[in-house]
Order: structure tokens, then C-alpha cells, then sequence
């Protein structure tokens, strides 16, 4: 069999265990404590379908044996999405309950921070979500794996389709910290060098959780712009839409937005949900492949829900972190290192590998464009972009990174 076949068949396997009795785990000699954190109290309706993914991820792991033997013991916390409450977490997390690595991190700040501490606590840091790119180049380092798609990656994917766009002038609104400013300056890059003859004509950066959606589309309003470039998400993007609707800001206008065809954003507008903006997301009701089928059965069994794409990215954290543990068959800090580089993991959207040049996993995203389905905004035509496709070489990412 393939790899791909291979890991195909593990996945579906450890997952059908999930809708069986846990009561009949086998007995595990020892324990292996993992520090999870993230920020539950900040932003729910993303942490709490990532904190049911990788419950179920851990429980599917001890089912089947845990690591190497040793049962997997989950610590979590809540960083409240701050850095310096996250620094002090994690520290709690090390010294205190004795965590051998760490894992989670939602906002681009507080994974930052996060990176720069397991450096210099020497422990591996499994960045989950935290999407700038210094993460992994500028500010790279040997102690920190991300697993989520970067915004170099989400931007390449989306400038592609932006490209085809006949607009010529652009506007921005994103929120004002390292992701906003990360993603933006990206995407603004990568379209540029695509369309030479765009223009950027209006930019309007308000503060992450507290926009005053009401100014921000009169700015840009009075730009004329042809398109805008969206990288608010949460409530910040439902105050946005509702906004820029009742005013008319998207109408003939196109869109292209990050992470807004994710159910955790898109839902909660219900039918006022945008039309034909192109995003990224998680269409889970439309995906077909053995990886997502047995992930969504196991899911749905256990929570009696449907997976957001916090629950896929938590799920694929927690399994990386086992998977690099078990590779490694020590807690110690090097190994793992070394087990982390080129690890094969297989997620809900199929294999994955940590390049070793910049440990950038190949996790892919889902691009599409927004619509209404039976009174819900959902994501139409979706297609699944591979992560490796839109990631520059190995080479030439080391070159990105400081010395090790």
C-alpha cells in the first residue's frame, strides 16, 4: 500500500474507535503530561470546537495505546488571549504540572510569545493556530512546529483568485495586530506582484474585538475602491457585513476575505451572510474523502454536533504532538526536535508533513466564494488547495530563518 493509503487506513481506524466505550481503554503504564492553552474566554466560538478536537484526538490516542505504552495526559489552560497572561500560563504549565511540550496558541501575538518562550525554556512549542509567518521565518526557530496553514499560504491562495479580478483599486480593512498587519502585507505583496497595475487607495486597521464598524465603512466608502481585501473575522466581521449591507458597501464590489467561509464566522450571520466574497474556509458539509469522513463520523458521534474548523485544527494538533512524542520514544527536548522534522501525520484533510527546513507543516485550506444555503451562510464550489503548492522552496525558506 501507499503512504497515503497507509495512513488513510490508520486514521479511519483510530476514529471508529471514538464512537466505542471508552471504559474498555486498555491499561496504560505511566503518563506523558502535555501543556495545552488557549484563548477559551476570548474568542469561544473558535477554542471551545478546538478544545471537543482535541479531547477526542486524545482519546482516540489512548484508546490505541497511548504513547508507546504511556497514557496521554492533557493540561489545559486559558491564556486570555493575552501574551503576557499566556507567558505566565505556560511557565505554570512547565514547572508546575511538568508538561514535556506545549501546545495551542489562537492570536498571532500570543503565539509569538509563545515561541519565543519555548526557546528559552528549551521545550517544543506545536503552534496550532497562530498564522503570521514570522512565526516560522523572521523569528523561526528549532523549538517551535506550526501546524495551521500560514498567511503566506492563505494569502498565495487568495491572491491567485484575485488576480483574475478585472479590479484595479483596492481598499484593506483588517485588525490592527501581527496577523492583521501580517496578513495584509502578504497578500498585498503577492497581488501586486501579480497585477502591476493595481492600486491600493484606502486602509482602515481598527483594533482586534472592538470595531466601530460604522466609520470603517464610510472610509472606505468614500475611496470608490473596486475590491476590498476583509481580514476581520468574529464578531468584528458580523458587525462589518451587517454594516457595509444596510450601506451598501459590497454591492458590485468584489471581496476577498481571510478565513470567513469558517463556520465559527460564517454562522453566526445566518442569511445575511455576504455573496460571492472569496474566502477561506472549512466547508465540512461538502468535503468527501475517507480522512474527513471518518474525522466527521467520530465527531458527530461524540459531541452530536458538527466540527467547526477550530475542531479540525485542535483534532490535528493533539495527533501531531502524539505522533512526534511516539516517533521520538523520549520526552526529551532534542529528540522530539528531531522526530518533528519531516513527521507524517495524517489530519482531516489528508497527510501532512513538517518541513524540516522551517518546521511549516503542509496542511492545506479550502478556497471558495460565500453564498446563502437554506437560510445559512455556507461555501460554494469549494476546492482544497494542498499546502505544499503555495509554500516557497525549503531552500529558500531556511534563508528566511535565523541561524538555529
Amino acid at each position: 500500500m501507499t503512504f497515503r493509503k497507509t495512513l488513510a487506513v490508520t486514521f479511519a481506524a483510530l476514529a471508529l474507535l471514538a464512537g466505542k466505550a471508552y471504559a474498555q481503554q486498555p491499561e496504560l503504564s505511566g503518563e506523558v503530561r502535555v501543556g495545552e492553552l488557549n484563548s477559551y474566554s476570548t474568542l469561544p466560538s473558535f477554542t471551545e470546537p478546538y478544545r471537543k478536537g482535541w479531547q477526542l484526538a486524545v482519546e482516540e490516542i489512548n484508546a490505541s495505546g497511548g504513547i508507546n505504552g504511556q497514557k496521554l495526559v492533557v493540561i489545559s489552560r486559558d491564556d486570555g488571549g493575552k501574551p503576557a497572561e499566556a507567558l505566565t500560563v505556560a511557565n505554570e504549565l512547565v514547572s508546575r504540572e511538568k508538561a514535556v511540550m506545549l501546545v495551542g496558541g489562537f492570536f498571532s501575538n500570543v503565539g509569538l510569545a509563545l515561541s519565543d518562550f519555548a526557546k528559552q525554556k528549551k521545550i517544543v512549542y506545536m503552534a496550532a493556530e497562530p498564522l503570521t509567518d514570522a512565526m516560522v521565518w523572521e523569528r523561526g526557530d528549532r523549538h517551535t512546529f506550526r501546524l495551521r496553514a500560514s498567511n503566506y499560504m492563505q494569502a498565495s491562495m487568495l491572491a491567485e483568485e484575485a488576480a483574475k479580478l478585472p479590479a484595479k483599486r483596492w481598499a484593506v480593512i483588517a485588525p490592527n495586530y501581527e496577523y492583521g498587519q501580517s496578513a495584509v502585507a502578504v497578500f498585498r505583496k503577492l497581488l501586486s506582484e501579480k497585477r502591476p497595475d493595481i492600486e491600493w487607495v484606502a486602509e482602515q486597521w481598527p483594533p482586534q474585538g472592538k470595531i466601530d464598524a460604522g466609520p470603517v465603512v464610510q472610509a472606505i466608502l468614500a475611496a470608490k475602491p473596486d475590491a476590498i481585501l476583509n481580514v476581520t473575522f468574529g464578531p468584528d466581521l458580523v458587525k462589518l457585513v451587517r454594516e457595509g449591507n444596510a450601506r451598501g458597501l459590497f454591492r458590485d464590489r468584489a471581496v476577498v476575505s481571510f478565513l470567513t467561509g469558517e463556520p465559527e464566522y460564517l454562522d453566526p450571520l445566518k442569511d445575511e451572510a455576504p455573496q460571492g466574497w472569496i474566502v477561506t474556509g472549512y466547508p465540512w458539509y461538502d468535503i468527501r474523502t475517507p480522512e474527513h469522513d471518518a474525522f466527521l463520523k467520530a465527531y458527530q458521534a461524540r459531541f452530536n454536533d458538527y466540527p467547526r474548523l477550530g475542531s479540525v485544527i485542535g483534532y490535528s494538533a493533539m495527533h501531531a504532538a502524539a505522533a512526534m512524542l511516539r516517533k521520538a520514544g523520549s520526552t526529551e527536548t532534542g529528540k522530539l526536535i528531531e522526530a518533528g522534522r519531516g513527521l507524517q501525520v495524517v489530519t482531516p484533510f489528508g497527510p501532512i508533513v513538517f518541513r524540516p527546513a522551517d518546521h511549516q507543516s503542509t496542511l492545506g485550506a479550502y478556497v471558495g466564494v460565500t453564498g446563502v444555503r437554506d437560510g445559512r451562510g455556507v461555501m460554494l464550489n469549494p476546492q482544497y488547495r494542498k499546502g505544499e503548492d503555495y509554500l516557497p522552496s525549503e531552500a529558500e525558506a531556511a534563508k528566511l530563518r535565523p541561524a538555529d
